[in-house]
């Protein structure tokens, strides 16, 4: 089973694997926002019910609904 930054626990560092199917709709904006594939994160924050989740990557910090963070496949890195 292939992991999405909603599996991650606070200050875990991740890479950026790919997209799943169900996050066609937010492909395009989380490519704008600079989630390319191999782009390493860290999970920074996640509200107290989930929603949303803040990862650092790439130098800023960066806040993803949980719909959003759902389409990003990661890996450990």
């Amino acid at each position: 089973m292939e992991k999405t930054i909603c599996d991650l626990e606070l200050n875990t560092n991740a890479k950026v694997s790919g997209y799943s199917k169900a996050g066609k709709p937010f492909i395009h904006k989380l490519l704008a926002m600079g989630l390319t594939k191999g782009t390493e994160l860290r999970v920074v924050r996640v509200a107290p019910l989930g929603d949303p989740i803040e990862i650092n990557t790439r130098g800023f910090n960066l806040s993803l609904r949980k719909t959003e963070a759902k389409a990003v496949l990661v890996e450990r890195s």
